[in-house]
């Protein structure tokens, strides 16, 4: 099972809840209970019910043995039902660690001897025949950081390494989950491989870029183990509060025996409020619901993002996540398609559109990119101009490159030329000709519009212009629209002029752009707006996007980049699809909702339970306090016992809700907040009142107070 399948997981899969009830009792050692100090009271009030339990048997109870018994139990239970929903979280997260360690394998290796070999550009089907002098076989788990090793179609790459030498097709399915291959060369962005992932064809020299027990596979299995995962800054913050509400009533709390004492001394009548019924109330006065459930909801954020496919490398990037307010976006591949498509011909004066075709295409016959073999199927379907044998032909190609930024094509006499404005203009100038003013009047009118313009030159004279146009993916101006709603502002990056990206921009719907960016350009802007205490979110995966990322507070990173762009993020997508930011920041926004509907629900769930033990609790001390049982319960031990069994089922609902997350939508923070209290907080103080009461009949009916 790959990470990919993870996704269709049940909430309770029975070998995960199996791991889980033996794991909620493994979690009652002290120094574990500890870390939560809410639980760690329920903890500790089940330990000293238990006691009086025991004195109860022995004919010295402060109150009737099976109502002590029935008190304990359940505080029992409570502890354990809150230990079963952390367990639950931990248990999905290690399961599919599971699975990854099962992709982790001893491989033999090729090691070379010369880390500094080169094969010179020989591209053989084989080098094997000429480094076999060089080639040790090893096991992969001999292998350290720097190693070069040689692996062929078939074997699988040992460890994390970047390619130096060849390129091959690569099954990347057993950490994807992408049955599709991927290519792999050296240089460039598509370089870093993964140990465990499998060459299909041809053969690639690898540097190893980690020692073992450091590669990006042992990262995610460390990673996925929710028992592993630190708490966030608001999560820790949240901790507090609780553990201060703690205190405050448990201070609260041991104040009321002597003043009880004191009371029925006073009175000459009643009896004291005993030590059990004062647990019972401690219990259900403190914020236990949200303590419970609340390290359950983080570890499920982290494996609701495992499930998306992305690696977070801790917990408090999902919590940034879901502050983030600003996001940076490339355009290419994430707002548009990817590729820019040829979609007219725009002759100078006295060109014919079809001469202009011919000239596009033939500068375009050896040109690779998908832009270039659009000018030739467009000549083709307009014109019916059919590719030519480049061979045949006896063309002397120019190839492009980023100091010209053209290429083009000598034929017959021809020196056909393709490229940006300035530089065909600079071109023409050189051989004596000049750029027609009409010419430059539709190269701004097509940048304004948003599309990418080519002009077309034979020696000194301007042909013509080819418009390219970028295609915004569909429904990305609706995502843009939502994440506004939510107060998040997007930025498009691009590298195309400023007409461009503004025209783009206004397609795509996003709130603003910043073109012709640099490495430089990007770490500055991401800056700006952290100076201005703003929370930025950005992808990359290249080596020059690494110190924007390094800088960024949420930075994913693609699976498919560089090692440094991995490095770098604090994300790591294993589908290596650039849109997968807005997903990220989705599933951050859930996990703070999740975390504020809880808490908002249990502290109005505690604010019920007081109609129901306050009155029982003190009946015996001021039976006037009978005028306050609201609810009509049966007698003080059944409603102590009903409010105490509800505070421990109330955890046990509420766990697929923590495991799933409350239901994300895209409004602003005021319709939120709205939503929040209508729903979890009413809901909080209508619950308790009709589960307290049906305990209450039930008990009653069977008898069992």
């Amino acid at each position: 099972m790959t990470l990919q399948k993870a996704q269709s997981r049940p909430l309770f899969e029975p070998q995960i809840v199996q791991r889980a009830v033996l794991d909620s009792f493994k979690k009652l050692d002290p120094r574990v209970q500890v870390r939560n100090p809410v639980m760690f009271v329920v903890f500790v009030g089940a330990i000293l019910t238990t006691g009086l339990w025991l004195q109860a048997l022995l004919g010295q109870g402060e109150a009737p043995a099976s109502f002590i018994f029935a008190i304990a139990v359940w505080l029992w239970f409570t502890v354990l039902f809150a230990n079963f929903a952390e367990a639950m979280a931990e248990g999905r997260g290690k399961a599919q660690a599971d699975t990854l360690k099962k992709a982790r394998r001893d491989i033999k290796a090729k090691r070379l001897a010369n880390r500094d070999l080169r094969l010179n550009g020989d591209t053989s089907t084989s080098p094997i025949s000429k480094l076999q002098s060089q080639i040790t076989s090893i096991s992969s788990s001999d292998l350290r950081k720097g190693d070069v090793v040689l692996v062929e179609a078939g074997d699988f790459i040992p460890m994390d390494g970047e390619v130096l030498e060849g390129v091959a097709s690569v099954d990347e399915s057993a950490i994807t989950g992408e049955s599709a291959p991927v290519i792999r060369e050296s240089g460039g962005d598509r370089s870093a491989v993964t140990g465990g992932t499998r060459v299909l064809s041809d053969w690639l020299v690898i540097r190893i870029t980690a020692n073992p027990g450091e590669t990006f596979l042992d990262r995610m299995i460390s990673m996925v183990e929710g028992a592993k995962r630190q708490k966030t800054p608001n999560e820790i913050a949240l901790n507090i509060l609780l553990a201060g509400l703690t205190i405050i009533f448990l201070l609260a709390t041991v104040t009321l025996l002597p003043f009880s004492i004191y009371s029925v001394n006073a009175a000459g009548q009643g009896t004291p409020i005993t030590v059990t019924v004062l647990v019972a109330l401690l219990v259900c006065l403190i914020p236990t619901t949200i303590g419970g459930l609340l390290s359950a909801i983080g570890i499920a954020g982290m494996d609701r993002m495992i499930q998306a496919n992305v690696i977070a490398m801790s917990g408090r990037a999902v919590e940034a996540a879901g502050d983030v307010d600003v996001l940076l976006l490339d355009k290419t591949g994430t707002i548009t398609l990817g590729n820019r498509q040829a979609t007219a011909f725009i002759p100078a004066n006295g060109v014919s559109e079809a001469n202009l075709a011919d000239a596009a295409q033939l500068s375009s016959l050896a040109d690779e990119t998908p832009e270039g073999r659009s000018i030739v199927v467009l000549a083709k379907e307009k014109y019916n101009i059919r590719e030519r044998d480049i061979h045949g032909l006896g063309a002397e190609f120019v190839p492009f490159t980023a100091q010209t930024r053209m290429s083009g094509v000598n034929l017959n006499g021809q020196q056909i030329r393709k490229g940006a404005a300035e530089s065909i203009d600079a071109y023409v100038k050189q051989q004596g000709g000049t750029f027609p003013t009409e010419v430059r009047t539709v190269v701004e009118n097509i940048a304004r519009q948003g599309g990418t313009p080519l002009v077309v030159a034979d020696c000194s004279k301007v042909l013509g212009v080819v418009q390219l146009k970028d295609i915004v993916k569909g429904g990305m101006k609706e995502r843009f629209a939502e994440l506004r709603r939510m107060g998040i502002k997007t930025v498009m990056i691009t590298g195309d002029n400023p007409l461009t990206a503004a025209a783009i921009a206004a397609e795509a719907g996003v709130d603003d752009f910043l073109a012709q960016a640099t490495p430089e350009a990007k770490l500055k802007l991401i800056r700006e707006y952290q100076q201005g205490g703003r929370l930025v979110a950005m992808t990359g995966d290249g080596t020059n996007d690494a110190p924007a990322l390094a800088q960024a507070d949420v930075a994913v990173a693609m699976n498919s980049g560089t090692q440094a762009a991995k490095e770098a993020g604090n994300m790591v997508d294993l589908d290596s699809n650039p849109t997968k930011l807005i997903e990220v920041v989705e599933i951050g926004k859930q996990l703070l909702i999740t975390r504020g509907s809880l808490t908002t629900f249990s502290i109005s769930n505690d604010i019920a339970k007081y109609f129901a033990i306050i009155p029982a609790a003190f009946a015996s001390t001021y039976p006037q306090l009978n005028q306050l049982n609201v609810m009509g319960l049966t007698s003080p031990e059944s409603a102590i016992a009903s409010a105490v069994i509800f505070n421990a089922l109330v955890i046990i609902v509420l766990i697929p809700l923590a495991l799933r997350g409350v239901r994300y939508r895209a409004v602003g923070a005021a319709a939120l907040l709205q939503r929040n209290l209508l729903i979890y907080g009413l809901g909080g103080l209508i619950v308790p009142f009709i589960g307290i009461k049906l305990i209450d009949v039930l008990l009653t009916l069977f008898g069992l107070v």
